[in-house]
């Protein structure tokens, strides 16, 4: 995690203009936040009652609904998400936050145990705090990735340090201001603009109890790497090169409207998004060329605009490492079916046939508008393709036969599977991985099982 240059910087994505500049926090303001951190863990989250904390977060459910045109604005201008899904993801967020409010002191609730024959007495699991949490987040999803931490840990009692993208510090200042503004008292929520050192530092503190990482499967080892060596707790949502497996439809025109919807959210730059498209061979020529009429059909434009569904990509260098993918990808004998051509940092709609296993582009995740579409044989060679990759984050199976359905979804190597349907995502359900895309769960009941203590208390007869 070596880097103390780090630019915390709002930049325009479609020119890479730099339109405003924050100073990174110095290393005694930084162990003062630790310290206010654990302090506030001692006091406020050991004294404070479940429901005491689930009225805060109920709270900041409110504001982000009063706030949601700024903060979404705010998004736009940080990583040019289009405007109707920033203002969604400030939606959503406010869903997390009720959720967890709701449902809190179900999830922290005593649980018996019962004891073997002839035990005398009762025993249960008790839910607790563990302590200081830092939480470090990427940019495509500036308040929604925090949400998914933040909410839970809080109410559970947890203190959290949050450390955002460098190119998302309006975001950041402004959520940390929710928190505050909602009641949570100092040191509860605490925004940090820290190095890729100063975090590293903080892992390592043996006050903070718990890392929660979501990014880069190379950030996510040298996090790993760090909290391992000090026993520290860790958490990683990390890439994904989700299949999008197609067997049987009875309504074609609604798989293809799904598989651009999912490919195309964020401007292509969300990991759980479907990026390899496996079609049965008796749907392949029909689903290529409808899908390619569908996506040669949308235009980047600017992200701002009401109705929007394809903007620039988040950054210069993001554009950069998409056009280098795509070189070698044809270089390599890749087939580009449509789009391909850059738009100062915007990327038209793209598909690629023809990869092969020998082609990097195989096994690359691709961070943007790009769709990689292969012909199966059947059921089998469907799976095999789906699971050949590092990854194992999200899927999606479209399929008729119900049977089918379970035993596809039973094979395939994910953290998750969507059956007939994309962008599905809700407060309920578990997000998270396996292999290369990291392990432990966000959202859900599991999400609000990470970062506790799972106290034994064993009572005699």
């Amino acid at each position: 995690m070596n880097d103390t240059a780090t630019v915390y910087a709002v930049t325009d994505p479609a020119t890479g203009q730099t339109l405003a500049t924050f100073p990174t926090i110095t290393d005694d303001e930084l162990r003062a936040a630790i310290d206010t951190a654990d302090r506030t863990h001692a006091q406020w989250s050991r004294t404070s009652t479940v429901a005491d904390r689930a009225a805060l977060l109920h709270r900041v459910a409110e504001l982000y609904r009063e706030r949601r045109d700024d903060l979404a604005a705010t998004i736009v201008r940080e990583m040019a998400k289009p405007i109707d899904q920033a203002v969604g993801e400030v939606d959503f967020c406010a869903d997390i936050y009720d959720y967890y409010a709701d449902h809190a002191e179900e999830f922290l609730a005593d649980q018996p145990i019962t004891l073997a024959d002839g035990s005398e007495g009762s025993a249960f699991i008790r839910k607790s705090s563990i302590g200081v949490l830092l939480g470090i987040m990427p940019w495509n999803f500036p308040a929604y990735q925090i949400a998914r931490f933040a909410g839970p840990n809080l109410v559970i009692g947890n203190t959290v340090l949050l450390k955002h993208a460098p190119q998302c510090p309006e975001s950041a200042l402004a959520i940390e201001q929710v928190f505050h503004d909602a009641g949570f008292p100092e040191g509860a929520y605490t925004n940090v603009f820290a190095t890729n050192d100063q975090a590293a530092d903080v892992i390592a503190d043996p006050r903070v109890q718990g890392v929660s990482l979501t990014g880069s499967a190379r950030a996510g080892a040298a996090v790993a790497e760090i909290a391992g060596r000090n026993l520290t707790k860790v958490v990683l949502e990390l890439g994904g090169s989700d299949p999008f497996v197609l067997l049987s439809t009875d309504d074609l025109d609604a798989v293809v409207a799904s598989a651009v919807a999912t490919r195309l959210e964020g401007n292509g730059q969300v990991c759980n998004a479907a990026k390899r498209f496996l079609v049965a061979d008796h749907l392949y020529d029909d689903f290529l060329a409808k899908f390619t009429d569908a996506m040669a059909a949308v235009s980047p434009t600017d992200p701002t605009t009401p109705g929007a569904e394809l903007g620039p990509l988040s950054s210069p260098a993001a554009a950069d490492r998409l056009q280098e993918q795509l070189a070698a990808a044809t270089a390599q004998g890749a087939t580009v079916v449509t789009g391909g051509q850059r738009q100062g940092n915007a990327f038209t709609p793209t598909i690629l046939t023809g990869v092969t296993p020998e082609n990097d582009a195989y096994r690359e995740e691709f961070f943007g508008p790009v769709a990689a579409v292969y012909r199966v044989e059947d059921e089998d060679a469907a799976i095999t393709i789906a699971n050949d990759t590092p990854y194992g984050l999200g899927s999606y199976l479209f399929t008729t036969d119900a049977e089918q359905a379970l035993r596809v979804a039973d094979r395939i190597e994910a953290g998750m599977v969507y059956v007939n349907i994309v962008g599905a995502d809700s407060p309920e359900l578990p997000f998270g991985g396996v292999k290369a895309s990291g392990f432990g769960r966000e959202l859900g009941p599991l999400g609000a099982d990470e970062f506790v203590n799972k106290k034994l208390i064993r009572i005699g007869g």
